[in-house]
């Protein structure tokens, strides 16, 4: 029910006793819900004459917009680069599992794989609204394979690509069709990029930079060319160097397109990024950190081996490495693991906190106006969190999609 007289008659819910982010701001207000939008309660009082049908109490815990996380290879033992059968069943697991962390949408993404696994794993993941079932999928991320050989980390050797004399055409040919991508990451510093970015991002495509060799220049003229995102921020790119900052440097270019907006992704998981390297980035352009989990299948499982997509993941502890070597293979961390120490680790507000991991991804996806945000309005995607930003309990749509078992009654 979104739309017209069937909204209209719908329930109305009030959430009271709670502090509700909207507007950068931490605010000790109602949040109204009715079928599945933010509500402005002006309206329903002077407009209809109604009150809510049902209170809930919130005990006095932050309502923040659920969190988007662009980046997550798997978890929990799926890995959404291995050609099954049934990738949907493996999908609608991880959807599932990650509302307990306040995920309320999220890109499953692929790592380099070779043509057949696209072509069979991406017509297996269509675009689908969460709800009870799980978070909803705004679409696949494809990481790889026209990426550096050099700065390839995870991502097998043997399956990386470059772009040939057709450019868009060779893309096409590798990962089928497109209609189900969200997200391509690519090394900008590979001939015929730019034709590539430009063609991807007409087709509304977000176009991220990464795992690369590419000096500022490169990088700062595939964002002339389209591309809005960085990949992993530090992680498999040049270091950053005082006369050439490399893709690292895009953070405070004054050589963008005027009103260009440049997101980068960061994995706040304590193993990926020095605290320093994290303070630094977000000091130099707060307004564009996207928190990403960078989850591999192993999320949610312990020590022992592992897959991630043609490669096998060992994971040690707190860190997943290729197995038998010192690479770093994603995080094992889940997103609200990651705000939480992102907070710590930056000493930055708990509103900025939270939406590094909300609001910046919407934006960056051209969302904005519908998730990541509280807004009247909006979807009803929601995560209620204690001061520490635990997470009591999940609402997608304005529906109860998980609790934590000692908040139950």
């Amino acid at each position: 029910m979104r739309g017209g007289q069937g909204a209209a008659r719908a329930l109305v819910l009030q959430f009271t006793n709670c502090r509700i982010l909207r507007g950068g701001a931490l605010l000790r207000e109602d949040l109204w819900v009715r079928g599945g939008r933010i509500l402005d309660p002006e309206k329903l009082f002077f407009e209809e004459r109604r009150v809510a049908d049902e209170q809930r109490d919130c005990g006095g815990c932050i309502l923040a917009p659920g969190f988007i996380d662009v980046q997550i290879n798997g978890g929990f033992g799926v890995d959404f680069s291995q050609a099954t059968e049934d990738v949907g069943s493996g999908v609608a697991l991880v959807a599932r599992r990650i509302l307990s962390h306040g995920v309320t949408s999220f890109c499953p993404t692929l790592v380099t794989s070779p043509p057949e696994v696209y072509h069979k794993v991406l017509p297996q993941i269509p675009v689908k609204s969460g709800g009870p079932h799980g978070a909803g999928v705004l679409g696949v991320h494809l990481e790889g394979p026209f990426i550096s050989r050099e700065k390839r980390g995870a991502h097998p050797e043997a399956h990386l690509r470059s772009f040939e004399a057709s450019a868009f055409q060779d893309l096409l040919a590798t990962y089928g069709s497109l209609d189900n991508v969200r997200i391509v990451t690519l090394a900008p510093e590979l001939d015929r990029s730019h034709e590539v970015i430009q063609a991807l991002t007409a087709l509304g495509i977000c176009v991220s930079l990464g795992h690369s060799v590419a000096d500022l220049g490169a990088a700062e003229e595939a964002v002339r060319s389209g591309a809005t995102f960085i990949t992993h921020l530090f992680n498999a790119m040049l270091p950053f160097h005082h006369r050439d900052p490399g893709i690292v440097g895009l953070l405070t270019s004054d050589q963008l397109p005027p009103g260009r907006h440049i997101f980068y992704g960061m994995i706040a998981d304590g193993m990926h990024t020095n605290p320093a390297a994290l303070r630094i980035a977000y000091r130099a352009h707060p307004q564009g950190l996207v928190l990403v989990t960078d989850a591999v299948p192993a999320l949610g499982l312990g020590n022992g081996r592992h897959t991630l997509g043609q490669q096998e993941v060992e994971v040690d502890g707190l860190t997943a490495y290729v197995a038998g070597t010192k690479t770093l293979s994603g995080s094992i961390t889940p997103m609200d693991v990651c705000v939480r120490h992102f907070l710590q680790a930056t000493g930055c507000s708990v509103e900025a906190a939270l939406e590094a991991a909300s609001l910046h991804p919407a934006q960056l996806l051209g969302l904005e106006k519908h998730k990541g945000t509280l807004d009247f309005g909006a979807d009803a995607d929601f995560v209620v969190l204690d001061d520490s930003l635990h997470v009591r309990a999940t609402y997608i749509s304005g529906e109860l999609v998980w609790q934590a078992e000692e908040t139950r009654q």
